[in-house]
Parts: structure tokens; sequence; C-alpha cells
């Protein structure tokens, strides 16, 4: 039987010297970093640690840079922010037990948002390994278990020689659409060991592309053509597949008004006159979408907040677009189309037939001046300035990360992203301490402009010791804390459905001064002050804070 060599990983004639003359000294860290560069890494993010010491090791001989970060949650967050940034593997180095579990919150979050995340733990000796309690410090009985629910795939390790193919084979599944975590795991004894290994090349770890099915496609193309009322939900899949483009012509040949998700923000241009932005949460919308005889989903698996709080109810036949089979049809029943959101807008683009409706425009109008009615009958204009405030301070390219914070909350629907994959927060998981260290990950991975995060004093707490970072890599990072003198979301929401709060203050530091004893600057503004003040912190190269005590309430729906 003949094969055809033509698609085999070919070595130049500098690899093929390199791999007959070993070099003495190398390890399974070695291995490792080697894998790393051959796939195209050239960011790590982690901690240095006791079981990993044969990875940090090799790093050092590398060109891979490193951010080393102080909390590996924390390091988990960056590396999730530099993977939605670049769209590329953020490689994440982690030891093993309780700086493994440390990460797990942000791994959900990745996980929840799509993001390539390619952790690389570290293990107990192969000898400690299969629950024996041997007694090993950081030995878990099986560590693997506490993220096999939680990443997209687990890959592990037991010699040298499955180093390569482990990592290669993570990669492609973190790459591979949807995007999100893996988790590789190699004992301690693997990596320290020497090796006579050549040194890794040739690699090949392409992902597998996902296409729409032709006859769905038609289908749903001719669903769409021959609709009175269509309209469109552009949630993240959009823009982690770099369609924006691609949705907007679809919606101006079909006349289709479209809404982006919270995950979605910057999918489609926020004053186009089918724009009806992101008021998810807001019951006209909600009316509105239900009133849609199609209704084109596409990257959302219309999860709580893009369906607001699982009250939207669809009349009309619904078409879901959705790279994750397993959110086809989970919330609502429709034609399910199992791809990447760019492949089957671009066949949609092509077989859906134009369609012309003179007032579809003029229905967008109508509903963003009830949604703006309701707003202002509820005398929230502190909040509304605030956000104006920041919009006007953050240059339009400039990326922002939002924690888990009344702000943030207000940005989900009324923030204007004017650019795709500029705006993103923790809504996709919902937990605390995201914005800081993910506004890390996103100078790391382009330091030549400015990013926001934005926290309450709250989710600060959780991300005071990535002062030290943003200080040590002189990285500009600009972190807005809105302290509303302890819990306020917390209490609002207790106190709203019992009648009283549980310890609703605590203490907390002067941020002003603590960030300045990190030698990071820092100034307290006020809501009238906060444009001028943001925007020359954000102006300023390296690190900054700017401190806003202000108690800022949400919208009703």
């Amino acid at each position: 039987m003949s094969h055809d060599h033509d698609d085999r990983p070919q070595l130049t004639a500098a690899q093929a010297e390199a791999a007959l003359n070993v070099q003495p000294g190398r390890n399974g860290g070695d291995l490792v970093v080697e894998t790393l560069q051959g796939l195209g890494a050239t960011a790590v993010f982690g901690l240095p640690g006791r079981h990993p010491l044969g990875m940090s090791d090799a790093l050092s001989r590398s060109s891979l840079s490193y951010v080393g970060l102080r909390v590996e949650n924390n390091a988990g967050f960056a590396a999730d922010a530099y993977g939605r940034i670049t769209g590329e593997v953020a490689t994440l180095l982690l030891s093993a037990g309780p700086g493994a579990l440390t990460s797990l919150a942000a791994l959900q979050e990745a996980a929840a948002a799509s993001a390539p995340v390619l952790a690389v733990s570290s293990q107990v000796p192969t000898a400690g390994l299969g629950g024996g309690r041997h007694g090993h410090l950081h030995e878990l009985r099986d560590q693997q278990a506490s993220f096999r629910d939680i990443v997209k795939s687990v890959h592990t390790v037991r010699t040298a020689s499955q180093i390569p193919s482990a990592i290669a084979a993570a990669w492609e599944s973190a790459l591979t659409a949807p995007h999100g975590p893996v988790w590789v795991e190699i004992p301690q004894d693997v990596l320290l060991a020497e090796t006579v290994l050549p040194v890794v090349s040739a690699l090949d770890a392409t992902p597998r592309e996902l296409y729409p099915r032709p006859e769905l496609t038609l289908v749903a193309a001719d669903l769409l053509s021959k609709a009175e009322r269509p309209a469109i939900i552009a949630g993240g899949g959009v823009v982690r597949s770099d369609a924006s483009g691609k949705l907007r012509a679809l919606a101006e040949k079909l006349d289709a008004p479209v809404v982006t998700t919270f995950g979605g923000k910057g999918a489609f241009p926020w004053q186009h006159p089918l724009s009806l932005r992101s008021w998810l949460e807001d019951r006209h919308t909600t009316e509105f979408l239900e009133s849609a005889d199609v209704l084109l989903v596409v990257g959302s698996g219309l999860g709580e907040l893009s369906s607001n709080h699982h009250t939207f109810a669809p009349r009309g036949r619904v078409i879901q677009i959705e790279a994750d089979a397993g959110k086809l049809e989970s919330n609502h029943p429709a034609l399910g189309i199992h791809s990447d959101a760019r492949e089957a807008l671009a066949d949609l683009l092509d077989a859906v037939e134009p369609r012309e409706d003179d007032t579809a425009a003029e229905r967008v109008r109508a509903l963003l001046d009830q949604v703006h009615a309701r707003i202002a009958a509820q005398d929230l204009t502190p909040e509304q300035r605030v956000l104006a405030s920041v919009r006007e301070a953050l240059p339009d390219t400039s990326p922002s990360f939002w924690d888990m914070t009344p702000l943030a909350y207000w940005a989900w629907s009324a923030f204007d992203a004017r650019h795709p994959n500029t705006m993103h927060s923790a809504q996709g998981a919902g937990g605390l301490g995201y914005g800081f260290p993910a506004a890390i990950g996103a100078a790391a991975a382009d330091p030549t402009k400015p990013v926001l995060a934005v926290s309450g004093d709250d989710g600060a707490m959780y991300s005071i010791a990535e002062l030290a970072t943003v200080r040590q890599y002189g990285l500009p990072v600009t972190w807005l804390i809105v302290d509303d003198g302890g819990h306020g979301i917390r209490s609002t929401h207790l106190t709203g459905a019992f009648g009283e709060a549980t310890a609703p203050g605590h203490c907390r530091p002067d941020f002003v001064a603590l960030a300045e004893s990190f030698g990071v600057p820092a100034v307290r503004t006020t809501p009238e002050s906060l444009a001028t003040d943001l925007g020359k912190a954000l102006a300023a190269p390296g690190p900054s804070v700017v401190v806003l005590p202000v108690l800022l309430r949400g919208p009703s729906g």
C-alpha cells in the first residue's frame, strides 16, 4: 500500500541537525517549552512553584514571554483575556494541589466565555499517583477529576515521550470551535528528569473547521427570505469567530434588526439604524424579539442573561447557529445549526434572498424610545453620567474588562463598545475578581494601547496583589474602582429579598494609599470629574488607579 507523505511535517536541515545532536542538560520541562514554541505560543502566564520547577527552569532558556502573577486564579483570568484578545491559545502554567485548584474559578469563566486557555499543571511524583495516600506535598487522590467537569478536555502525561503529543492534542482542542480551556497534567519527576529526546520540532495541531450542513443552511435561508418580521440575536460567538462584518451584511440584506448579547458587545454597530443595542433585560426588547416571526440566534445559547432571566418566550420560528452542540435547543426549540458563526453566516449571506422592509428602522427607533423613556422615569441620571464619562475617557480601540459590579451591569446594556472584541466581562460564569487581572492579560497581549479595568470595592479586594504585577511589568492598565462602601449590590439584593442585609458593610482599605504603596499612581475622583481624571490616567504611561466613591443603582426591567 502506498502512502502520500506530502502532508506530513517536514524537518528543515537545521532541525534535522539539531535532532541528531541532542544537547545534555535538557529535561521534561524543556520538552514542554519546546512544544509550546513549536505550536506558536508567545506568552505564558503563571506562578512559580515546587512541582513545576522543571517548566520554570526551561522557560528561562526559551524565547517565551513570561508574565508572573501573584495568585493562580488571577493568572487564569489574565490568560483568559489574552486568549479573547488575540484569538490564540494562552498558556497557563500551574503547580499541583492547592495551586492548581485555585485556578478553577478562572477556568470556569474561560469555559463559559469560550476562551482558549491551555493549563499545564504539574503533579506529585509518578510514584505518588493513584490515590494511594502517600502523603506527598500537594497530593490529591484524583487531581484531574476536579477539572474534568470544567475544561473541554483533559490530557495526562506519565512519561517524557508523551509530552509533545499531549500538549499538541490539547492545543488543537482549545482552538477547535467552540474554543475553551484544556488541561494537561505532568508529574514533577517527569518534568525534572533529564531527557535524551531530540528538540521538539515539526508540530502540527491545526484545529478542525466546523462548517454548517448545507441542507440546514438552505432551510434557514428560505425561512429568513420569506419572513415578514425577522430579527437577529448576536452572541459572543460572532465576536470570537471575527464575523461582525458578515453579520452586518446579512442584517442589511434582510433588513433585520439586531440585538447583541452582553457577551457579544461590539458585534454590531451601536449607531446602526437596525441596531437594537443590548437592552436584553428590558421588557420592551424582550417583547420585540418575541414578536419576530423568524428569529436568527447566532453564537448564543440564550442563557439566563440573554433571555431576560429565562422569561423570553419566542412565538415565531427560531434558527440557532452555535458551535457548542450542547447549547443547540438547550433553552428553546429551534432549527439548530452546529457551526462556527463565521462559516454559517457566510453561507447564509450567499443563500438568502434580499428583502426590503421600510418599517424596520422605524420600529427600531420606536423600541429605543421606549427603553429610554423607561430609564428616564427611574431618576438614574447619576448612573448614566458615570457610564457616559467612562465612554468619553476610554479610547475607542482600547479594550475594557468589567468585574461583577453595578457599573458593569449598566455597561452590559448601555455601553457602546465601538469595535468588536473590545469589551469583556465576567458575565459568563459570574465570579468576582475578574476585571483587573484580565486587563493585565490584555495589556500583555498588546502593551501599545491603554487597557481599562472596572471593579467594585468588593471585587477589587480579590486582586489587590496584582498591583505588584502591573508595577513590575509597567503594564498600561488603568483600574477604576467604584467604591460604594461595601457589599453595595449584595446589600440591595438581601434587602429586597428579606427586608434587611446581613453584614451590610465591611472594613476596606484606602485604595489610593494602597495603590501608591505599590508605586502605582492613584487619584480619588468624583462623578463630575471622572471623565477628566480617567482620561488623564489612561493617557499616562504605565499602570494607574482611579477611585470613585459612589453608590450606583441599577435600572428595573
